[in-house]
């Protein structure tokens, strides 16, 4: 559930309650709070006692002679804060009162062990008769008021936060995502939400693979192939060159300004020499085997003069420091072309007033480094391919997009293809953490941070980009700790899953479900850790149990068939009305719920027909006396069985 959906109604309450004062803190005698519930956890707090409130009469204040940026997300919280308890404070210039909040930057504040180069990411937070949020950057500024809205939705008035003093800071800084949208199209609302919902998480990188194709096409016959280029310029001169559906300059510049209210940075990707289908389909003459092929053809010297053109075009749309160039995945028995070719294009994208980020790949294109232009950011994707010591060992600075820790392809039958495992990546993963012998130490200062991603190689598969959340969201924050803070957040996933239900996604998402719930059950829900059966489970990986366990990261799954059930127990009968599903990417079109008093008679109580989407489905209906709560599957929504992660019961 969005925090929104219950806050506004508990604020509204709170408020016509509240005391002329516009701060009530709490007597001394009180125990010393313990932090905030935030998400990522704090890296330092102080606890006073008793609890600051916001009311009607509290200001958001900025200094005299506050920057642009700083009144804007002064207005920005405000807003952000009616949306999620229904508070709009007034925002003021000057001094702060008791109740107000008050905003500043100041790059010499106390940020404790903050790294020099982060401090313009750190903040500290003070709540008292006031809260003061101070950051070292404008950035600091923004995470501090993510962990303000943060502790108040998890404080139980839902209009105070506790008294105390946080100093906080990231680890790395690279704190990244990568989304393919060049196998597939994500629509502006997608990307948007994204924005804000990495802000929230003080995620701060979002790269976006703009241009690729299918890995094979039909009968090896790439005119056939699905390719796409999604920037839609309106220079004569690349005619044809974008998918139908891409991103034109509005589209783009709406997402820098989204990006920049939220403390994220845009990176851009266009890929070339593999990967670049869209370009040969659009100049057949620069394509390897006469244009059969999703290689450019780097012999020619009109091949690289092109891609220089598609750079030069586009760079003027990117705000941000940096321009992915790609280069992974070419044949190597061509190494010496494309050292040539990525000794060209390299200089030329920084002539662009860009920084260069870039695939390694030079273990197998030449065995390493040596001779490649070093004025580049390395992804190590591949320990193979060019793993992280031998690119620091080069001189390369790295972000880990270990493929085989980090990607999610989905509904493969590879690469995580119903999503990363959160419980892992909280328990066993760090950006540091490579596998295969490839390990850094931590906070190796050669390494940058990291960078999860989704690639969309299923090019024919059909699936929708909410459905494609429903698999990300399974480890987005988890991810988000582990890349602010590798030890912050403790090691008990339990509660972390609960911080994480608590804070939701933030404001400006509304558009995606959510699906993470407490991992205690539901209150009230009569199937929680219930005995539980169904006619057949996937794997022994996906039991029947993982419908009732209270986890938002497991599920029940069934075999590929349409006519597959799942039933509970509830000990004893009970009156019961309403069933809440969480249906996982798998899920039902078609189907009924029953109910029985001894496991053997079922009436239908309710049917749903003609679904369309995985997420949440909650079903009402008479209340009805029954023992037995059983899931009927009649039509699956997908090639696959039924998966869900909850079956919750309710009178």
């Amino acid at each position: 559930m969005k925090p929104s959906t219950i806050l506004g109604r508990a604020l509204a309450a709170a408020l016509l309650t509240t005391a002329l004062s516009p701060v009530a803190v709490s007597a001394a005698a009180e125990p010393v709070n313990p932090a905030p519930g935030v998400v990522p956890a704090l890296q330092q707090w102080t606890g006073g006692t008793g609890r600051t409130t916001l009311t009607a009469a509290t200001r958001i204040v900025v200094p005299a002679g506050a920057s642009p940026a700083v009144q804007s997300l002064a207005a920005q919280l405000s807003a952000e804060s009616a949306e999620l308890t229904g508070l709009r404070p007034a925002v003021a210039t000057g001094t702060p009162a008791a109740g107000d909040i008050a905003l500043s930057v100041d790059p010499a504040a106390d940020f404790g062990t903050a790294k020099a180069e982060l401090r313009p990411e750190a903040y500290r937070l003070s709540a008292g008769a006031a809260v003061s949020i101070v950051g070292g950057g404008d950035k600091g500024l923004y995470y501090g008021t993510r962990t303000l809205l943060q502790a108040i939705l998890g404080s139980a008035d839902k209009a105070s936060l506790p008294v105390g003093t946080a100093v906080d800071y990231p680890d790395y800084a690279v704190r990244g995502f990568m989304l393919d949208v060049g196998r597939r199209y994500y629509t502006p609302e997608f990307i948007n939400s994204y924005l804000h919902w990495m802000g929230w998480l003080k995620l701060n990188t979002l790269q976006l693979h703009l241009n690729d194709n299918e890995i094979s096409p039909p009968n090896g016959d790439w005119s056939q192939a699905i390719s796409a280029f999604r920037l839609k310029s309106t220079n004569p001169a690349f005619a044809g060159l974008a998918d139908a559906q891409g991103y034109t300059r509005q589209d783009w510049d709406g997402f820098e300004s989204t990006a920049a209210a939220n403390a994220v940075t845009l990176v851009p990707e266009i890929d070339a020499p593999a990967h670049a289908r869209a370009f040969i389909k659009f100049r057949p003459g620069l394509g390897l085997n006469g244009g059969n092929s999703d290689h450019l053809d780097l012999s020619k010297p009109a091949t690289t003069d092109f891609m220089k053109s598609v750079y030069a075009e586009f760079a003027p749309w990117f705000r941000g420091p940096a321009v992915h160039i790609g280069i992974d995945e070419y044949p190597r028995e061509l190494t010496a072309q494309y050292k040539t070719y990525v000794n060209a294009i390299a200089p030329y994208v920084r002539s662009l007033g860009k920084q260069v980020n870039a695939w390694g790949s030079f273990t197998v294109m030449g065995g390493s480094g040596a001779g490649y232009d070093k004025g580049m950011a390395v992804n190590s994707w591949n320990n193979g391919w060019y793993g992280p010591k031998a690119a620091i060992a080069d001189g390369y600075k790295v972000i880990n997009s270990n493929d085989g820790l980090l990607y999610v392809v989905p509904f493969a039958d590879y690469y995580h293809p119903q999503g990363l495992d959160g419980q892992s990546i909280f328990s066993s993963w760090a950006p540091n953490v490579f596998g295969g012998g490839q390990d850094l130490p931590a906070q190796d200062p050669n390494l940058l941070g990291a960078m999860p991603a989704v690639w969309n190689d299923k090019v024919r598969l059909s699936y929708t980009e909410l459905q494609t959340h429903t698999l990300i969201e399974k480890s987005f924050a988890a991810l988000a700790q582990k890349m602010w803070s590798p030890a912050a957040g403790g090691s008990d996933y339990t509660a972390f899953l609960t911080k994480v239900a608590t804070v939701g996604q933030g404001p400006g998402t509304a558009y995606l479900p959510d699906t993470v719930t407490r991992p205690t059950g539901t209150p009230g829900d009569l199937a929680f850790q219930r005995p539980v059966t169904a006619s057949s489970t996937e794997t022994t990986a996906f039991p029947a149990s993982y419908a009732v366990d209270g986890n938002a990261t497991t599920r029940w799954a069934s075999q590929y068939s349409d006519s597959q059930w799942i039933q509970v127990d509830l000990g004893s009968p009970q009156r019961i009305g309403s069933v809440r599903l969480a249906w996982e990417a798998a899920y039902g079109k078609d189907y009924d719920l029953q109910t029985s008093t001894d496991g053997t008679t079922w009436t239908t109580v309710a049917q749903r027909r003609g679904r369309t989407t995985a997420g949440t489905d909650t079903l009402t209906f008479t209340p009805t006396a029954a023992r037995y709560l059983r899931l009927q599957g009649i039509t699956r929504g997908t090639t696959y069985g039924y998966s869900l992660y909850s079956l919750e019961v309710s009178a």
